[in-house]
């Protein structure tokens, strides 16, 4: 090749990479399939209502929810239980008893009275009715409750509320944020009566939670748990998801302006684990089950269910 034809060649060369768009080429679909396969094969799948999302974003959703219905969250058990369930919430504290004498205390402990903890409890409607059930049933003082919830909203609800109770800024009252599955902030065996009242269907890891009870609980210590459940009559059960599935989104929408959250609060309900299946988790979790473990209200659209951490005999 001549000079002046390599020459000429250098420089076309050269032209070409100089014309050269200076913005890269967009491949739509090869950035969707990168994404892809950026994304954890193994990442577990949870429910969110009737959808299927990742475990890792379970937890904010459900905290948008809470957040958005915290000031109403009364209004909202009202509409999803008929207004029902400010008697079931009296009985489940009766059944409790707070405040009597607890037999498996250390003997220097028998006069500090119950250290509950109650979860999920941000508003602190159970919380209030333990304290004044052990304080003027039971006539006992030292009885105290720790309201935990992940959602600060929630908890803000709660602490005003609690303005208006005696036990406002007293040592027998308090509120901690923190995830049910996870209480490294609580020691072994330090509290006496563990509750979760209308919360642990939303809990990303039920199993966890059930784990992380059975480990904060005294030998002879009790679970308890009060949630919407599964219709034992045919009929009944029909009539219950239609006015669930079509009046309580409605209403949702016309009270509260939002309908999505009380959409996937109905959901939730649907996706719990019937009763016999919850049974089997709690007792996978370590407890004892007295009698057969639950207590249906109302034909089960909600149940109590009740575990007892075992005495270890030295």
């Amino acid at each position: 090749m001549s000079s002046r034809s390599a020459w000429r060649a250098l420089h076309y060369s050269a032209k070409r990479r100089i014309s050269q768009p200076t913005t890269p080429y967009r491949c739509f679909s090869c950035a969707r399939q990168s994404l892809e396969q950026a994304k954890p094969d193994h990442e577990r799948m949870t429910h969110f209502g009737f959808t299927n999302v990742p475990e890792s974003e379970k937890e904010s959703r459900v905290g948008a929810v809470f957040s958005s219905v915290a000031s109403s969250y009364d209004n909202m058990n009202d509409l999803m239980s008929l207004g029902i369930h400010r008697l079931w919430k009296d009985h489940f504290v009766r059944s409790l008893n707070p405040g009597t004498p607890v037999a498996n205390r250390d003997a220097d402990a028998k006069d500090k009275g119950w250290n509950i903890l109650d979860i999920a409890g941000g508003t602190g409607d159970i919380a209030f009715r333990m304290l004044d059930h052990a304080t003027n049933i039971n006539h006992d003082m030292q009885t105290s409750v720790t309201i935990s919830d992940i959602n600060a909203d929630m908890l803000a609800e709660g602490r005003k509320r609690s303005i208006e109770t005696p036990y406002y800024n007293t040592s027998r009252l308090s509120f901690v944020e923190a995830n049910a599955e996870h209480m490294p902030h609580i020691p072994d065996a330090s509290i006496d009566l563990y509750t979760v009242v209308f919360g642990i269907r939303n809990f990303t890891d039920k199993q966890a939670a059930l784990n992380e009870a059975f480990r904060v609980l005294k030998p002879g210590g009790v679970f308890a748990c009060m949630e919407f459940s599964k219709v034992d009559n045919p009929l009944f059960d029909a009539i219950y998801k239609r006015w669930n599935f079509s009046a309580i989104p409605l209403i949702g929408q016309i009270v509260a302006g939002d309908r999505d959250s009380y959409q996937y609060l109905v959901e939730s309900i649907e996706r719990f684990p019937s009763q016999e299946e919850f049974r089997g988790m709690i007792q996978k979790a370590g407890f004892m089950i007295p009698g057969r473990g639950y207590e249906n209200l109302t034909g089960g659209i909600a149940a109590i269910h009740k575990g007892i951490k075992p005495i270890v005999q030295s």
